[in-house]
């Protein structure tokens, strides 16, 4: 069969409303890359690969980015980087792949749920053990390898405070939450919640926001000659994960997410 074309393919795999997700769509697959994923999505419609494959090898592409930050220097964020990219690219690709072939699967959706917890992870692990030098020559400094990890913990807590919160009202018998109960019920719960988004200082400790960090890091520790930017980066996403998680829930509890 001929390949699709990228206007065949777009109404299908980007139907109305996927770009404008208030919290499933991410801002560069907005940006840049749903358009990089149309132009993979031509090569891939028409072989026997799977949206659930895809989905497994997004999740690798998101784990090797610890092992990634390992690399000293530059070289090493830059693959970090990568990892991310590439990640992200498949997020998007399983899922446009699944809707050209009409195969979706709850399989699927937790498979993809369950990359997204590794990826973030991964890149906050792997930011400690970045900052704790394992290769320097000296004493490595475990420290910063237990604050990235405390990172990489708090970002996955996050992430299950909003999960948790279908799987309380599946089990209480409820429907699932409607977009209009995430407001708080108070109206300086909102205005807090509203500051928050606004300085959206909680994203980076998402896996695609804290990848960029590291390399912005990276290239600030090369002009100094030392690891004191990374370091600093560790304390403070370490610090915004502990926050947001504590954040997170209560702003969970002020809602109407669990009436």
């Amino acid at each position: 069969m001929p390949r699709p074309s990228v206007a065949e393919l777009r109404p299908v795999v980007h139907p109305e409303g996927v770009k404008d997700r208030r919290s499933g769509e991410h801002w560069a697959g907005r940006l840049y890359m749903r358009e990089i994923s149309l132009r993979v999505d031509r090569h891939l419609v028409n072989t026997r690969v799977t949206p659930n494959q895809l989905t497994y090898l997004m999740t690798v592409f998101g784990v090797l980015a610890a092992p990634a930050l390992l690399v000293p220097g530059i070289p090493g964020a830059v693959l970090g980087v990568v990892a991310v990219q590439l990640y992200l690219l498949l997020d998007c690709v399983d899922g446009e792949i699944a809707r050209w072939k009409k195969q979706f699967s709850l399989g699927g959706v937790y498979l993809d749920r369950v990359g997204a917890y590794l990826c973030d992870a991964a890149v906050l692990v792997g930011l400690g053990l970045r900052a704790a030098d394992p290769w320097g020559g000296g004493r490595v400094d475990w420290l910063w390898a237990f604050l990235g990890t405390l990172a990489a913990l708090g970002a996955v807590l996050i992430k299950a405070e909003t999960d948790l919160v279908g799987v309380a009202r599946h089990q209480g018998g409820l429907p699932p939450v409607k977009e209009a109960a995430s407001e708080p019920r108070s109206a300086g719960m909102a205005l807090a919640r509203r500051a928050a988004a606004a300085l959206r200082f909680h994203r980076l400790v998402l896996g695609i926001e804290a990848s960029l960090l590291i390399l912005v890091l990276a290239v600030l520790d090369a002009v100094r000659g030392d690891l004191f930017f990374t370091r600093l980066g560790t304390a403070v996403l370490a610090a915004i994960a502990l926050l947001q998680t504590l954040l997170h829930l209560v702003s969970i509890l002020a809602s109407s997410r669990l009436k």
